[in-house]
Parts: C-alpha cells; structure tokens; sequence
C-alpha cells in the first residue's frame, strides 16, 4: 500500500512539474498576481506530562501537588480485622514480620483523603527502606528497635511520626469475629488516626511537607498516549519461552501469595472493572475472605497486582524477638499482574535510599536495562520470601473451581 501510493504521489508529482515547466509557442505567459504560499501548520504544542506520583495517571483538580507522600503501618494480624481507610490507598504493600504475621503500608497522595486508618502498628524498616528514598511522611505506633536506628541513620525527624498520627482508641470496635475490647479484643488492635489528627501533629511539630516528585513511584504507560494501556499478552518478552522458568506471560486471572503457613493473599480477576479482588486467608477457620474496608464496607480491587520475591529471616540477634529482615540488596525475580495475564519481571532497589525498579527481563531470563511499564492505577505490592516462591500461584479462575467475576467470598480453603 505504501508503494501504490508512493507511486501515485511520483505521478501526481510529474505531471505538477510537466505543467509548470512547458511553454506554448505565441502564447505571453500570465501575468496574473501568484497566490501567497500557504502558511504551514503550526506543530502542536505537547500536553506537559503531568502524573500522579503514585497511580501514574493524569492529575485531577484535587491532587496535591508538592505535597509528600503520607505512609501509615497498619495492623494484619486475623484479629485485627476489618481494617479502615485501605480503599484510599494508592499503593498498597504487603510483607512479612515476626511470626509469620503480615503488615500493610497503605500510601496516599494526601493524607486530607484519610478519613481514618488503622488499626496502626509499630515501623518496620522494611517497610521503611520502601518510602525512604520518597521522603514520606511515615506514621506508625511504636517502632523496632532497627526502624529506630534508620530513623536516626538517616535524620529522618518529624517525617517519622511515632505517635501513630496523634492517634486514638476505638474500645467499642467490632472485628470480624464480633469482638470488642471488653470481650477479649486486645488493645493494640485498636489505634486509629484522620486527616484532623494528622494535620494536628504536622502543625505542632512544623513538620514541612512541601516535597516536588520529578518522577513517579513505577514506571507507568504515558497517559497521555492515544490507548493509555499495555496489554501483557501482547508483551515484547510474551513471544519467547525460557527453558528454565517456562513462558514469559502466562495466565493471571488467579493469583495466589503464600507470606507463611497463616498469612495467604489471592487476588481474582474480574474482566467487567478490569481489576483484581483483594481476598485473604483465616487460618482460624480455614476459609478465604473478602478484604473489606470498614468505613465503606468496599472490598479492595486493584487493577495492579505485582509480588517480589527475596530473601526474608530473621535479624542476628534477634531470634527471641524473630525481627524479620527482608533483603532488597541483590533484587530478584517477580511478577505483575494485570488484565487476567500474569509476567514474570525483574526487580532492584539496592541501598535504602534507591527506589524500587521493576524491569523486564532478557531472553535468557536476567534482569535487562529496560524499565517495565506499569499501567495507570492503584497497585498492589507483595514483597515475599523466596523460600515461599514454589507455593506461588497464577493461572486461571476455572481451575481452582471459582467463576469469572465471582469474589467467592467465604469460601473454604
């Protein structure tokens, strides 16, 4: 097609130049005023890529721009059930820590969107190393001893708030298994905090939160392109199979994260919202539940779906304790998930103050130089122990007996 119409574009050519070049003998050529050549159109200006730092789509009127970032730990435990405020999150990390047990980082934009969150609990430098490099402000009850050492190492100061964002308790909060403080609830599983009480700790202690981000939290698709979307089935790395790890994109609708016997997350695609379901595991009656948040009664849906894979033990020394640290030096294998297709990545951070990269991978399966690209919206971050890798999970809704778009909620294990 682009011959034909090169060729008819030579003709048309020729005979402009024929027409304009021959002369009729006796004939004085016109002397009629030539028209003035058109002005060529004016190249248009390019919209300025303007994203939020965390979803990596355009910013709303609302957005806070040169606000930082706001993190607040959030309690895990089964007991600790329903939690508050995590369908507000942008991003959404989960990792291991003592016993098994797994705690949230949700992140926000603005901390004014929180109307409250909890129950909080104690920093973990895992979960530190992962903002630091964003200088956000991390709000928790309590810290280990390490998250309090980082704290100083790097002068962390008011942008490290330690009162659980002059947090309160909510005795008369029901958990999932109806009970309150007065019937056998346990106190930590009751502080909470809001956008008031946090904008009261800002105030008393001056804290700056003016913070410019040149950069986004993942390397997410331009929202400004025509289809704003990369779809993983047609990946650049979809096309060629690895002969130790098997292909490259595989199916995605199902996607199963073991952190310890006790803590299990999957997550269910569902094609109509083009997101995944948020469910987690309750050993203590061996059934899978929705995650709800208990200030809408929604359940978390992502449409981002991304697990890291290192090495996660216990700090020397600390076995008493069983203080868990997650290595983030060497980076390592992944995989994200969206659109029902799951891709196998590579990850690094390196020292606490480099953020996470996620990139894809080479043909023989090492870590390439090519930023991966993340689609527009909220993630979640599963950061895992490698020796949980073989209970990993991703296939399709049918052969674990679930249905497309059913949350299957209360199912048993």
């Amino acid at each position: 097609m682009k011959r034909i119409l090169l060729c008819a574009l030579s003709v048309m050519m020729a005979g402009v130049m024929l027409a304009s070049c021959s002369k009729t003998e006796g004939i004085e050529p016109s002397t009629a005023t030539p028209a003035p050549a058109a002005t060529p159109a004016p190249t248009p200006t390019p919209e300025p890529y303007e994203p939020n730092a965390l979803t990596g789509e355009a910013r709303d009127a609302d957005y806070p721009a040169g606000q930082r970032i706001t993190a607040i730990m959030v309690n895990n435990i089964v007991a600790a059930r329903p939690q508050r405020g995590l369908s507000a999150a942008q991003i959404l990390f989960e990792i291991k820590v003592e016993g098994g047990i797994t705690r949230f980082m949700p992140l926000y934009n603005d901390y004014n969107d929180i109307t409250e969150v909890g129950p909080i609990r104690s920093g973990r430098d895992q979960f530190f190393q992962l903002i630091l490099p964003w200088q956000a402000l991390y709000v928790h009850e309590g810290q280990s001893i390490v998250m309090e050492q980082y704290a100083k190492d790097y002068e962390y100061g008011t942008l490290n708030n330690n009162n659980g964002g002059n947090g309160y308790r909510d005795y008369n909060r029901v958990n999932w298994q109806g009970l309150t403080r007065s019937t056998g609830l346990a106190e930590e599983h009751t502080m909470y905090t809001n956008a008031e009480n946090i904008q009261k700790y800002l105030t008393s202690e001056d804290v700056d939160m003016a913070r410019d981000y040149n950069s986004t939290f993942f390397n997410f698709v331009d929202y400004r392109l025509e289809n704003a979307e990369r779809d993983l089935a047609n990946s650049q790395d979809s096309a060629y199979v690895l002969d130790d790890y098997g292909p490259v994109v595989t199916d995605g609708e199902y996607v199963e994260i073991t952190h310890s016997a006790s803590y299990k997350t999957r997550m269910l695609y569902d094609a109509a919202t083009k997101s995944y379901t948020m469910q987690q595991y309750y050993y203590t009656d061996k059934s899978w539940r929705d995650t709800v948040d208990e200030n809408n009664d929604e359940t978390l849906t992502f449409p981002n779906v991304i697990v890291l894979f290192t090495d996660i033990h216990t700090y020397p020394g600390h076995e008493g304790s069983d203080l868990q640290n997650v290595d983030y030096g060497p980076g390592g294998i992944g995989y994200y998930s969206y659109g029902g297709k799951t891709e196998r990545i590579y990850w690094q951070k390196g020292s606490p103050l480099e953020a996470l990269r996620l990139y894809y991978l080479t043909a023989d399966g090492q870590c390439s130089d090519i930023p991966l690209e993340i689609n527009l919206g909220k993630s979640y971050v599963a950061v895992v122990d490698v020796d949980e890798a073989g209970k990993y999970e991703s296939g399709l809704l049918a052969d674990h007996g679930l249905a497309a778009g059913g949350s299957d909620t209360d199912a048993a294990a």
